[in-house]
């Protein structure tokens, strides 16, 4: 479950922001991705449901999984394989059913290598980003952006992401890994401000009668 755990950060973040200066920047890809930043950051709140699947061709293994995750500012509620994850920006709940577990753990933003609320302005900094050209995904026409992390020690070599063209959503990206692994996430379904509350976003024992509860603060 643990590498569930680490993958699925990167539903909405992909990788750690490179700390580098003079990134080069390719202005029509900028607009593309300024406008869909602009549209995300502009809700209170949203639900995304996914469909990650790893490809590794070396072990000629493909693997998909599919879950859903709501984001608020620093704060989310993730829940796939059946394991939910629950960041209130200050407290980690990792609930593990089959485990009959739930660690408690601190959000340290500057530990954390993948967070997922970060994929709608990771290219603000330490990346070069190119417009790659359109395609169609599900029968719609996307615009196809390339990031590459300027910190040349990171194990992502790239990031495409694909940007509708009718209303600037993200439709899916995927993330190419030096070990030849693929990491692919499509958006299923997107709820744009769905209700949440102080409760939301805080782990309720009541709940989950039961479990045992690990507090690794």
């Amino acid at each position: 479950m643990k590498r569930y755990f680490s993958f699925l950060l990167a539903l909405l973040t992909v990788v750690q922001v490179a700390q580098a200066q003079n990134v080069q920047k390719d202005p029509q890809a900028e607009k593309i991705l300024d406008a869909m930043s602009k549209k995300y950051q502009a809700m209170n709140a949203f639900k995304v449901g996914f469909t990650q699947t790893i490809e590794s061709p070396s072990a000629k293994a493909k693997e998909s999984i599919s879950g859903d995750i709501t984001v608020s500012g620093n704060k989310y509620r993730l829940a796939v394989a059946g394991q939910e994850i629950i960041n209130n920006g200050a407290t980690i709940w990792t609930i593990m059913k089959k485990e009959g577990e739930v660690t408690i753990s601190d959000n340290d933003p500057d530990e954390q290598e993948l967070t997922p609320n970060q994929i709608y302005s990771l290219y603000k900094k330490g990346y070069r980003y190119v417009y790659a050209g359109e395609e169609k995904e599900g029968g719609e026409a996307v615009h196809v952006i390339d990031l590459t992390p300027e910190d040349r020690s990171n194990q992502v070599f790239k990031v495409r992401l694909h940007i509708s063209k009718k209303d600037n959503s993200l439709k899916s990206w995927k993330m190419f890994r030096k070990n030849g692994n693929r990491y692919s996430y499509k958006i299923n379904k997107f709820t744009p401000n769905p209700p949440v509350d102080a409760n939301t976003f805080v782990f309720n024992r009541t709940k989950y009668k039961g479990l045992k509860v690990v507090d690794l603060r």
